[in-house]
């Protein structure tokens, strides 16, 4: 007997596809499946799991006996995004969830609401590391991966002794700032960011670093950086930089809503009128940023008017690296104050495509592209296996 059952949300398709709560084989059918590949979209869909692991996709996959199934007419299925640099910190929990490990689970949850079935935390706590090593690919809420606090020791001591903490506890990523907050602070130490590189290459983690200007990121990727977590937006990127970037295969993440969090809140944003965003949105956040005084204090920021110039270099750096075959990823900075776990995934893929990537080129960043960034190949792709 097959069991049957409609499905009206494709975000949960998503999820579903991604972590199936039990033992079990469920096709989805009738839809319209983009695997993330850059092969061509197959219509009429049926894609068989069974236990969790993809069996079959085609139009004329076979059903097993038994079998439920979920109906996907007028549906795409994609796999679910990955978001290469984001921030898991439990700020974003229902508010009656009050164990910290518990809330960390409820930012996962509001991820994977939105069809974002990977986090790569670039910034966070222990807690995050101790959820992230008692999860499940099989949880009902977004994978995790996590960095630990990220690294500031001004000196190579201080550096390599956070780093070396982080080692320890458990992280999959160390993380380094070099930036200078648009001249209001001092860059992190060269001698400093060696020491973390060391730490990197001994206990086998990639270091990613947060930056802003070209001549630094190709520093970075000269000490060897395992990932450029940001756009270069001080200027346009040079031969240089792209021969040293593919040279490296390291991934390159724009994180372009990151620009937009800091001037957009001057006025009202549309989106807090969209259903999309306020069906899971956190009202006292949108209460926050709609105040008058402190939206008067963000159209008045001379740090917002700058990164929204920046934020198109940012654009025109990525069309000019996505032309040259880097690998031009996907990451929002999503998780702080301001920038909504979720719904800014969704902006961030709006962003790409238009600041110049196709709409393939901007899903591909965002599955395939993210999963070999991340060194993941178990996700990324609807494929069998």
């Amino acid at each position: 007997m097959i069991r049957l059952r409609s499905l009206s949300t494709l975000t949960a398709v998503l999820l579903a596809a991604g972590s199936n709560l039990e033992a079990q084989t469920t096709a989805y059918v009738g839809g319209s499946v983009w695997d993330g590949t850059g092969a061509s979209i197959i219509r009429n869909a049926t894609m068989v799991v069974e236990d969790g692991r993809i069996t079959a996709v085609s139009p004329s996959a076979e059903i097993p006996a038994g079998t439920e199934i979920v109906f996907l007419e007028g549906k795409v299925l994609i796999p679910g995004l990955i978001n290469t640099h984001g921030h898991v910190s439990g700020r974003w929990a229902a508010e009656d969830v009050v164990d910290e490990q518990d809330r960390i689970r409820g930012d996962l949850e509001l991820f994977a609401k939105y069809g974002v079935t990977t986090v790569n935390s670039l910034g966070d706590g222990l807690a995050v590391i101790e959820v992230r090593k008692s999860s499940s690919p099989l949880d009902p809420r977004a994978r995790l991966l996590s960095a630990g606090a990220v690294i500031a020791g001004d000196t190579p001591e201080a550096a390599r002794n956070q780093a070396l903490a982080n080692a320890d506890a458990g992280v999959d990523w160390l993380k380094l700032r070099v930036d200078d907050n648009l001249g209001s602070s001092r860059k992190m130490p060269w001698d400093a960011v060696q020491a973390v590189m060391n730490i990197g290459n001994e206990r086998g983690l990639r270091v990613a670093t947060h930056l802003f200007y070209l001549e630094d990121a190709k520093r970075l990727i000269d000490m060897g950086t395992g990932m450029i977590a940001h756009s270069v937006r001080d200027t346009d990127v040079d031969q240089e930089f792209i021969d040293s970037l593919l040279e490296s295969g390291i991934c390159y993440v724009p994180t372009l809503t990151r620009e937009v969090s800091t001037y957009i809140y001057g006025t009202r944003p549309g989106f807090f009128d969209d259903e999309f965003f306020t069906e899971y949105a956190n009202e006292d956040e949108i209460e926050r940023l709609s105040e008058p005084a402190y939206m008067e204090r963000t159209l008045a920021s001379a740090s917002g008017a700058a990164y929204r110039v920046a934020l198109v270099q940012a654009m025109e750096n990525m069309v000019i690296l996505q032309d040259a075959g880097a690998p031009v990823t996907f990451g929002t900075d999503a998780g702080p104050a301001g920038r909504f776990p979720g719904y800014f995934e969704h902006m961030e893929l709006a962003l790409m495509v238009g600041g110049g990537l196709t709409p393939t080129q901007a899903l591909l960043a965002a599955t395939s592209v993210a999963a070999s960034c991340l060194g993941l190949d178990d996700i990324g792709t609807l494929e069998p296996g």
